[in-house]
Protein backbone atom coordinates (compact mmCIF):
# COMPACT_ATOMS: atom_id res chain seq x y z
CA UNK A 1 0.00 0.00 0.00
CA UNK A 2 1.43 3.38 -1.01
CA UNK A 3 1.11 6.26 1.42
CA UNK A 4 0.77 9.88 0.44
CA UNK A 5 4.17 11.49 1.04
CA UNK A 6 2.49 14.86 1.68
CA UNK A 7 1.09 13.86 5.07
CA UNK A 8 0.77 16.61 7.63
CA UNK A 9 3.00 16.47 10.72
CA UNK A 10 0.22 15.36 13.05
CA UNK A 11 -0.63 12.39 10.80
CA UNK A 12 3.04 11.43 10.70
CA UNK A 13 3.21 11.71 14.49
CA UNK A 14 0.14 9.48 14.85
CA UNK A 15 1.57 6.84 12.52
CA UNK A 16 4.91 6.92 14.35
CA UNK A 17 3.08 6.51 17.65
CA UNK A 18 1.12 3.57 16.25
CA UNK A 19 4.33 1.89 15.12
CA UNK A 20 5.87 2.40 18.58
CA UNK A 21 2.79 0.76 20.11
CA UNK A 22 3.04 -2.15 17.66
CA UNK A 23 6.73 -2.49 18.54
CA UNK A 24 5.91 -2.79 22.23
CA UNK A 25 3.15 -5.28 21.47
CA UNK A 26 5.62 -7.32 19.43
CA UNK A 27 7.81 -7.72 22.52
CA UNK A 28 4.88 -9.15 24.49
CA UNK A 29 3.69 -11.49 21.74
CA UNK A 30 3.64 -15.23 22.14
CA UNK A 31 6.43 -15.86 19.62
CA UNK A 32 10.07 -16.82 19.68
CA UNK A 33 12.56 -14.24 20.87
CA UNK A 34 14.04 -13.78 17.39
CA UNK A 35 10.61 -13.15 15.84
CA UNK A 36 9.66 -10.69 18.59
CA UNK A 37 12.94 -8.82 18.25
CA UNK A 38 12.64 -8.70 14.47
CA UNK A 39 9.10 -7.33 14.62
CA UNK A 40 10.12 -4.80 17.29
CA UNK A 41 13.08 -3.59 15.21
CA UNK A 42 10.97 -3.31 12.04
CA UNK A 43 8.30 -1.20 13.74
CA UNK A 44 10.83 1.02 15.53
CA UNK A 45 12.67 1.63 12.25
CA UNK A 46 9.40 2.72 10.65
CA UNK A 47 8.61 4.99 13.61
CA UNK A 48 12.05 6.61 13.42
CA UNK A 49 11.71 7.12 9.67
CA UNK A 50 8.32 8.79 10.13
CA UNK A 51 9.71 11.05 12.85
CA UNK A 52 12.61 12.04 10.59
CA UNK A 53 10.15 12.77 7.80
CA UNK A 54 8.13 14.95 10.20
CA UNK A 55 11.25 16.94 11.17
CA UNK A 56 12.11 17.46 7.50
CA UNK A 57 8.73 19.15 6.85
Amino acid sequence: MKHDPALNPSALRQRASAHRAMAMAALRANSSLSVRLSRYNDHMAKARALEAQEVAL
